[in-house]
């Protein structure tokens, strides 16, 4: 997703709210989870966020979303974040930022989600260093018991729900459901 950084958007400084970025990681992250879910997904948590260069009025801010793995209930979404100075062309990247979402069902209760089928070695790396996060994030809140820590092939999987490929690309602009372009 892109937007225009507008002064609303901004700090005394002219560059955009570090809550605005958040506001539109956790949009497009949800976006990304819902639709590898097919499901409407609430944000359980975010990994630290850096902001590494400001944004600044009269950029754009280009967010874009992958899901990289997928627990019973629960997946992981990379978000990044990119500017782009629109008379130059220059984009960087400005931030990163994992989140974990879960789907529910009708009642409003997590409910199993789709595996994630990592084909690619790229999309491997990004499955196996997520799973190394779920770890840490679970040992950190104290949940982490044998049969939490299983990964979404595992036991428990229900059989009902398949597994899916990511998307083509991540969530970003110009794509209708699951294509995307990545800079």
């Amino acid at each position: 997703m892109t937007e225009l950084v507008l002064p609303n958007d901004a700090n005394p400084l002219g560059n955009i709210l570090g809550g605005k970025v958040m506001h539109l990681m956790d949009i497009a992250g949800a976006l990304a989870a819902a639709r590898h879910s097919r499901r409407v997904c609430v944000t359980a948590s975010v990994d630290s966020i850096d902001f590494l260069h400001p944004i600044r009025v009269g950029e754009a801010i280009q967010v874009v979303a992958q899901v990289t793995d997928a627990g019973r209930t629960s997946m992981e979404v990379q978000v990044d974040v990119y500017s782009e100075n629109l008379r130059t062309g220059q984009r960087r990247h400005t931030a990163t930022a994992f989140f974990t979402f879960v789907a529910l069902d009708e009642r409003g209760q997590p409910t199993p989600v789709p595996a994630v089928i990592a084909e690619t070695p790229e999309e491997r790396r990004r499955q196996a260093e997520a799973r190394r996060r779920r770890q840490a994030r679970l040992a950190r809140v104290g949940r982490l018991v044998e049969e939490q820590a299983e990964p979404a092939q595992g036991p428990g999987r229900t059989a009902d729900v398949p597994a899916r490929r990511p998307a083509s690309g991540p969530v970003g602009d110009g794509e209708a459901a699951g294509g995307g372009d990545r800079p």
